[in-house]
């Protein structure tokens, strides 16, 4: 199944929906009590989710167009959201950075989440070195505590798509890197959340970026040097992964930074992002002095 956020034609805030091969239809008007929201959805459990797929097999909904309705972030209330650096050789390589034994993790903050299609706009008098990473998202369906490599993907509701936008000059200054990837709307996030029985295997799946048409990053996420279930166990020992956390499992080669000459985002700049099996999000970019 496939879920997204949207702003539906006449309305102002985002709600559920479940997306179909024709458009979208609301949750909230699938099934009694119906969610809307994502986060709202992993509460109720599976049993709602299995509800939803019943009802969109013999509803006489009309569907809404995905041309007519405004996505919103693919979460819109993460209670945490925790990305992983240099998780691929190559990428580690060309920003001359040193992928040790462990994951570097960092948290991403709720400011940076943006939905496919927005527009993020950024001072270039704070930064002109923005960049693009193409990442696989991890969405965390039920606590997970110290779960064993063996049964970590158990706990993944869903994968989605997610752009890692960097502010290199930022990430080079400072010791620590949520700051430079947490400016407003550095984290777009969707277009859908696709459920995991879609994805058998994440370690399978071509990953991509586009600028402008080019294409800048090719790859696949069995490039990774750690795998999504051992993430997913890593992240967990000690540390209680609530149902939503999202998990961002780092970028391939191919980096605007570290090519020459160099390929940043700048106003006017298209950039999208995607993953066999979810889709494409794509992010309108502009700059102000």
């Amino acid at each position: 199944m496939r879920f997204a956020h949207v702003v539906l034609p006449n309305e102002s805030a985002p709600t559920l929906v479940h997306v179909t091969t024709d458009g979208v239809l609301p949750v909230r008007d699938l099934v009694e009590h119906g969610a809307t929201s994502l986060e709202q959805l992993l509460a109720q459990g599976d049993s709602a989710v299995s509800a939803i797929a019943r009802a969109a097999e013999v509803t006489d909904l009309p569907r809404v167009q995905t041309a007519d309705v405004t996505f919103a972030p693919g979460l819109l209330t993460p209670p945490s959201i925790m990305a992983v650096g240099l998780n691929y050789a190559a990428h580690a390589g060309e920003l001359s950075l040193k992928s040790d034994d462990t994951p570097t993790v960092f948290t991403l903050w709720p400011n940076s989440l943006a939905g496919h299609n927005g527009t993020t706009t950024w001072s270039r008098a704070q930064t002109e070195s923005v960049d693009y990473e193409a990442e696989l998202g991890v969405v965390i369906g039920k606590s997970a505590l110290n779960v064993s490599e063996e049964n970590a993907l158990d706990y993944v509701f869903g994968y989605t798509v997610v752009n890692d936008i960097s502010a290199r000059n930022i990430q080079y200054s400072e010791a620590q890197w949520c700051r430079c990837k947490s400016l407003d709307g550095f984290t777009p996030v969707g277009p859908y959340v696709v459920t995991a029985d879609e994805i058998p295997d994440p370690q399978a799946l071509k990953i991509w970026t586009t600028v402008n048409g080019d294409t800048m990053q090719d790859a696949t996420t069995g490039q990774m040097i750690r795998s999504v279930a051992k993430l997913v166990s890593h992240l967990s020992q000690g540390i209680t992964l609530l149902p939503g956390t999202l998990i961002s499992t780092g970028s391939p080669g191919g980096s605007g930074y570290s090519r020459t000459p160099q390929v940043l985002l700048a106003d006017g700049s298209v950039v999208t992002v995607g993953v066999e099996g979810i889709g494409e999000l794509t992010t309108h970019c502009r700059t102000t002095p």
